[in-house]
């Protein structure tokens, strides 16, 4: 990590890993925000003594005050779009409109987000950050597009003109 420049987070992304696995990532690298994009359960997420983020993925049951009582002590929430058996990635957004209005400033908003409709997602749901990786892709699969990725800023600047 002595690569990093300083005031930068780091954040280490954990999908259902054994805590041995984070516990090893975590003796070899510094990180100061832990992921949780899996199934995992509150106490595990608390385990590791380090701020940390659970990622929701917006199934249509989900009881979301629970959910938010349950992980309470996280220092924020990254809601994503729900499809069976996959962990995020889908390339489509959810229904912002289920997002309670209290929530907004700390949550992450992701799932399905472009430069298209990242302005009015911002707009509408008013979150503390937005999360994208394939709607910044250009024709293979995990490399970003350096004209889609500026489109996707000048969306997130169009976006907060109005908060």
């Amino acid at each position: 990590m002595q690569a990093c420049p300083p005031f930068l987070t780091t954040v280490g992304l954990f999908v259902n890993a054994a805590p041995d696995a984070v516990r090893a990532v975590l003796d070899q690298v510094s990180l100061d925000l832990l992921q949780f994009h899996g199934e995992e359960p509150p106490d595990y997420c608390q385990s590791f003594g380090r701020p940390w983020i659970k990622a929701l993925r917006m199934r249509p049951e989900i009881d979301l005050k629970r959910w938010r009582k349950d992980y309470g002590g996280a220092a924020g929430f990254l809601l994503d779009t729900y499809a069976p058996g996959i962990a995020g990635g889908t390339g489509q957004a959810f229904d912002w409109q289920r997002i309670p209005a209290d929530w907004r400033e700390q949550i992450i908003l992701a799932g399905g987000l472009h430069a298209q409709n990242v302005a009015e997602a911002i707009r509408q749901v008013r979150p503390y950050g937005v999360d994208v990786s394939g709607g910044v892709e250009g024709d293979t699969k995990g490399v970003k597009d350096p004209a889609k990725m500026a489109a996707f800023m000048g969306g997130v600047r169009d976006g907060d003109r109005f908060r």
